[in-house]
């Protein structure tokens, strides 16, 4: 999961979580623990990507190639 994803997720849930209130009586979904569900999501993969970002970019390694004769 990308950065990117990991910030849609989070603001996918908060909409849902603080903004959506829906009163739908045919089908009991709550909406505000599917926000919990999504922002959870969200901040566990914004870590991740952090953590492989930066353990990516301490791994680059320099090869030298030898001289031409």
């Amino acid at each position: 999961m990308s950065i990117g994803t990991s910030l849609v997720l989070l603001a996918v849930g908060a909409i849902l979580r603080f903004a959506v209130t829906i009163h739908w009586y045919a089908a009991s979904v709550n909406w505000r623990l599917i926000g919990d569900v999504l922002m959870v999501v969200g901040v566990i993969g914004l870590i991740v990507s952090l953590i492989w970002l930066a353990s990516s970019r301490r791994r680059s390694t320099y090869v030298e190639t030898p001289p031409v004769p």
